[in-house]
């Protein structure tokens, strides 16, 4: 009874990360129709590393910092900040709900690195699932006769360096802090904006709303971050991982609600593809482990 009450609580958490997650790109979305969207990243990115270095400060972690400038924790934050600049030009001119379930196809695209550049083994029906992931994609991206549109091709851009992230990830070292490594990616991608936005683009100077949304949106970035680390230590990955692809759900309600926007028909059914597909290896994952542990201990 305890154990389902603790998945319950790790289920709440990752659904209230992911909706915020979202919430803090709608908050971007709206302020880009105003501004450049690497001034909107800068100054966002500005709100978003102080959350983070509160989430620092609240979590004791300070001794670590020096963790920021170890090879790998920078490696990944360089792969982080690269999808970033494809993911906020992305946002900028596709519906947000398409966006978010492009980029879910990045753990889809982990599983096939993994097996190719890490030699990992992944089964026929992994693979399967991750090419019906790749499958729901093109439904969502829905090419045409002059073939696939410049944002598009930035949000499949964003999922690979995200996926390149993730493999990066896997070799930083546990001694450094989750926060501290966050910490270290919004600074990157911080000061990466600035340069972009110094080089390309013309500074408008921002209003008072635009400052409020943008904080705002630093601030769910920091407590989607938060919300994943709690929600994991909270409940079983068997329990919550599946509910991490309500992305797809939360972009979908944002769209409408803030730009009236719904995806058509085959969009949707790609967005419902690819969480399927995520989903299902998910569990597939799960039942494989516990399988391999009831064989390592049969008592």
């Amino acid at each position: 009874m305890r154990k389902q009450a603790s998945d319950l609580g790790g289920i709440i958490a990752m659904l209230a990360a992911t909706a915020a997650f979202v919430a803090g790109d709608s908050f971007m979305k709206i302020v880009i129709e105003d501004l450049p969207p690497f001034e909107v990243l800068f100054l966002r990115g500005i709100a978003a590393s102080f959350a983070c270095a509160g989430l620092v400060t609240l979590r004791t972690e300070w001794g670590a910092i020096s963790g920021l400038l170890n090879g790998r924790t920078l490696l990944r934050a360089a792969g982080e900040t690269l999808a970033t600049l494809c993911y906020v030009v992305a946002l900028a001119r596709l519906p947000i709900a398409d966006v978010v379930a492009i980029m879910q196809t990045s753990p889809l695209i982990v599983i096939l690195g993994a097996a190719f550049f890490l030699r990992e083994r992944i089964g026929p029906t992994r693979l399967a699932l991750a090419l019906l992931g790749f499958a729901g994609t093109l439904m969502v991206v829905q090419p045409e006769t002059n073939g696939v549109s410049s944002a598009a091709l930035l949000a499949l851009a964003a999922a690979l360096l995200a996926a390149a992230r993730d493999l990066v990830g896997r070799g930083v070292p546990r001694r450094i802090p989750v926060a501290v490594v966050i910490f270290a990616t919004l600074l990157m991608v911080t000061v990466a904006g600035g340069a972009m936005s110094l080089g390309i683009e013309t500074w408008t100077a921002p209003t008072g709303r635009h400052l409020l949304f943008l904080g705002l949106a630093g601030l769910f970035l920091a407590v989607g971050h938060s919300g994943l680390l709690l929600a994991y230590r909270l409940g079983r990955t068997a329990s919550v991982a599946p509910f991490f692809y309500c992305l797809a759900l939360w972009g979908v309600v944002s769209g409408l609600l803030i730009w009236g926007e719904l995806p058509n028909t085959l969009a949707f059914t790609g967005i419902a593809v690819i969480a399927g597909s995520g989903v299902a290896i998910v569990v597939l994952d799960q039942r494989r482990g516990r399988r391999e542990l009831a064989l390592a201990d049969p008592l």
